[in-house]
């Protein structure tokens, strides 16, 4: 059985279509504030923070300003290469909650993006509802 937290193969993320919102609203959401943000984002649609959801969504965000989308493979390796130390497993569950709750989209090239609500909320600070 092959050991979760050890890196896999290193696949570049699959090439998604862009968002739609400016680079000047996802610079705003990566700055050191962005957990906060990332706080109030998941609050406004009823989830506990927790370390993981942080730092998946952050990788999101990340990529999105890169205008590039990943799988839960890419996620994985992505927070691997920054040294933290999540199981595949765990990562992908997360994703798969995220999408269930309407913070993230699962486009259908099997890649993850935040949802246009979830953009709205980092945009505007305000509640999903």
């Amino acid at each position: 059985m092959q050991n979760a937290q050890l890196p896999t193969e290193n696949k570049p993320g699959s090439n998604g279509v862009p968002m739609t919102t400016t680079n000047n609203v996802l610079a705003k959401t990566t700055e050191r504030g962005s957990n906060e943000r990332i706080k109030r984002l998941l609050k406004s649609f009823g989830l506990r923070t927790s370390l993981i959801r942080l730092k998946v969504i952050d990788m999101l965000l990340t990529t999105t300003m890169e205008n590039r989308c990943l799988g839960a493979r890419g996620v994985h390796s992505q927070l691997l290469a920054l040294d933290i130390p999540l199981s595949f497993l765990s990562v992908r569950e997360v994703l798969k909650r995220l999408c269930s709750e309407g913070v993230v989209t699962l486009n259908p090239d099997k890649s993850y993006s935040l949802h246009h609500r979830a953009m709205a909320v980092l945009a505007a600070g305000e509640s999903c509802e």
